[in-house]
């Protein structure tokens, strides 16, 4: 019985630490006040600091794959910045884009 118990404990904290992590900003982005925007479907919390952002995907989609996300992922980064994104990298729930603020959009 005690074996359960602590299976069972086990398992609620995985679920917890995996609930508590789906809007946690990544490295640099911690003090960074999010913007949250829907294109497509798809809601994000968008971070920007300086010529960095950052794009968390916060609602549930079935088996989305990073090249059918990042587009939506460009978008909602490019509307929150104003500045275009040069390079992104990352996966379809939590993408980091670097940008080009010189070129208009």
């Amino acid at each position: 019985m005690e074996s359960k118990l602590w299976v069972m404990r086990v398992i609620f904290l995985v679920i917890l630490l995996g609930v508590a992590a789906c809007d946690t900003p990544g490295p640099g982005f911690g003090r960074v006040a999010p913007v949250r925007l829907t294109v497509a479907g798809s809601t994000f919390d968008v971070r920007v600091d300086g010529t960095r952002a950052e794009a968390n995907r916060l609602n549930t989609q079935w088996a989305p794959r990073f090249n059918a996300m990042a587009p939506r992922g460009v978008a909602v980064i490019e509307k929150v910045s104003g500045c275009r994104v040069r390079k992104l990298a990352g996966d379809q729930a939590r993408m980091t884009a670097w940008l080009d603020c010189d070129q208009p959009l």
